[in-house]
């Protein structure tokens, strides 16, 4: 496969009262960090979009149990890379040539079982990036973007009959948030892959990294699999390239 060596990260544009202590949600900042800076060390360009262009971190993820000092450090630099490009550089999705990349990454938070569902342009990017045999892959909610990617060969979403994982049910339960997602009439990121045809796989442990290569698809669990789902979609793809 000639694939541009280029991502786009995608990133939920949904923001409204979530947590039980009225905190918002939105984009989990670590799920964008760690593949962004995985994907760049490994000679990646790396854009960043939502289906509006707009945006909001997740303030629940920017707390001590997800950030390590080297995230605190790239979070407190104005003028970092990564930075710079969050507060200036996150375009919308209908604004991108579709043909530049060679890989979709979706990034999460809790935000993106609400808009990922329906966020049509990204979809329509991750189906451009699978028809042209990129590598598609996903962290944590990031896999609710899915069952709206479709093969165009069978119809049917990508991940149907693929081995998959993403934040599991129990895992909202655990959060405290199962409640507060049912009553929103939304699905989690397990039932969406179970509806789709996946065979879905949830992680050992809630919240212990864990991820699953199905070919060019590539999932990762939660926050803690953002890194190594994103060395897994990196090795897919070099191996795509390898094997063209």
């Amino acid at each position: 496969m000639k694939a541009p060596r280029k991502v786009l990260i995608s990133m939920t544009s949904h923001s409204a009262p979530f947590y039980p202590d009225g905190r918002v949600n939105g984009a989990f900042y670590t799920e964008v960090a760690h593949p962004y800076h995985a994907l760049i060390k490994a000679g990646f360009e790396v854009d960043l979009a939502s289906e509006t262009g707009s945006f909001v971190i997740d303030t629940y993820s920017l707390s001590d149990e997800f950030l390590t000092e080297e995230d605190r450090t790239v979070l407190n630099d104005p003028s970092h890379a990564l930075t710079v490009l969050l507060k200036t550089g996150v375009r919308k999705a209908s604004d991108l040539d579709v043909s530049d990349y060679g890989m979709f990454f979706a990034s999460a938070g809790f935000a993106t079982v609400y808009d990922y569902p329906t966020a049509r342009t990204l979809q329509s990017i991750a189906e451009d990036v699978w028809k042209r045999g990129g590598v598609i892959a996903a962290v944590c909610h990031g896999g609710a973007i899915f069952p709206g990617v479709h093969d165009s060969d069978t119809g049917k979403s990508i991940i149907a009959g693929k081995q998959v994982t993403g934040f599991s049910t129990e895992g909202d339960r655990l959060a405290g948030v199962l409640d507060k997602i049912h009553e929103d009439g939304v699905k989690t990121t397990e039932e969406s892959a179970v509806l789709a045809g996946a065979d879905y796989t949830a992680p050992p442990e809630p919240f212990g990294p864990f991820m699953i290569t199905s070919g060019r698809i590539v999932t990762g669990a939660n926050p803690a699999s953002a890194h190594i789902t994103a060395a897994a979609a990196i090795e897919a793809f070099n191996k795509i390239v390898e094997d063209a």
